[in-house]
């Protein structure tokens, strides 16, 4: 793979973009990806990922601040930065009444030392429907399509836009191993994806953005390591919480009770665990309906989300900017 000796294949400082009406929706953000990585975009609705994606495709030029691709500015440089790129956007909106394979064969005359169309249409599992017209396939096998010709021209680095949109799980799974084995070859990932599960599979590292700006760049267990863990048990038959060890000695920092089920937080989970477990051995109990886990992906997002927007003030944006944004 080409880098140009750059060790970080996409780097993004200051990154601002305005649209019309002065709505800002990209706002001052800061990040780099290495070569080889997988790094995955999250926010809700709005908070400014396709817009950020969009610059670095090249497909705009940014408001204000720098991105460069394998070392080149990929909007005034895109000469020399699309042959090296492959691109799936939200939806590709091909010619209805090509076939999968017309359709393939049309791409391949765009782009720079394509790859044989037939040998990627197997490659994500559209071999079966080749003499399919596009306007016939499933949602699904559209997105298979858009992540077939985005691999035509053996990129160097693949900007995925919620590639495993409209999928069912199989060819989620599918997708995904399909993404960790373009990594491990060497290539250079960014995606955007509403999917925490898949960031969480997928991701060597992830930047979280809220309102136009990066709220957390970490990997994703460095992300739920921040976030409290959890244990909740049903209480044994003529106990209460007051039975229960000093919460405070086992490193539990907060708990509520419903009923009989008690739920408790905590930041070291395997002392909190080993310690109620001590206490039900030497109390002759069980503890039912036992639950210990550690924080998901999902609630560290929420969590995130939540102290962010805590943190600024409300900001409306126009009702004409909304459809920019993603």
């Amino acid at each position: 793979m080409r880098t140009d000796g750059h060790e970080s294949v996409i780097e993004v400082t200051d990154l601002r973009r305005v649209y019309g009406g002065g709505f800002e929706a990209v706002r001052g953000v800061d990040f780099s990806v290495r070569r080889g990585e997988v790094f995955a975009l999250l926010g809700t609705d709005g908070a400014g990922k396709t817009s950020t994606v969009e610059l670095l495709e090249g497909l705009a030029a940014p408001t204000g601040g720098r991105v460069r691709v394998l070392g080149h500015d990929p909007y005034t440089e895109r000469a020399a930065v699309r042959p090296r790129t492959g691109v799936m956007l939200q939806e590709g909106g091909f010619p209805s009444e090509l076939t999968v394979a017309e359709t393939a064969r049309m791409w391949a005359g765009c782009v720079s030392g394509a790859r044989p169309p037939a040998e990627v249409l197997e490659l994500v599992g559209l071999k079966s429907e080749t003499d399919t017209r596009v306007k016939q396939l499933s949602g699904g096998q559209r997105r298979r399509l858009d992540l077939a010709l985005a691999l035509l021209g053996d990129p160097e680095v693949l900007f995925l836009d919620e590639p495993s949109a409209g999928l069912d799980a199989e060819g989620r799974r599918d997708t995904w191993e399909l993404v960790s084995a373009l990594r491990d070859a060497g290539t250079t990932v960014l995606l955007t994806t509403h999917y925490l599960e898949e960031a969480e599979h997928l991701a060597d590292r992830l930047a979280i953005m809220h309102e136009g700006r990066i709220a957390a760049t970490w990997t994703p267990a460095e992300v739920t390591a921040a976030q409290p863990s959890h244990i909740s048990f049903e209480l044994p038959a003529g106990y209460f919480v007051g039975d229960l060890p000093p919460l405070a000695s086992l490193g539990v920092s907060d708990h509520e009770v419903d009923g009989r089920m008690v739920k408790l937080q905590t930041r070291e989970l395997q002392r909190a665990a080993t310690g109620l477990l001590v206490w039900a051995g030497q109390a002759g109990v069980e503890l039912r309906r036992l639950d210990v886990r550690s924080a998901s992906l999902e609630e560290a997002f929420l969590s995130i989300a939540k102290e962010v927007s805590s943190r600024t003030s409300d900001r409306t944006a126009p009702e004409t900017a909304k459809v920019y944004v993603a």
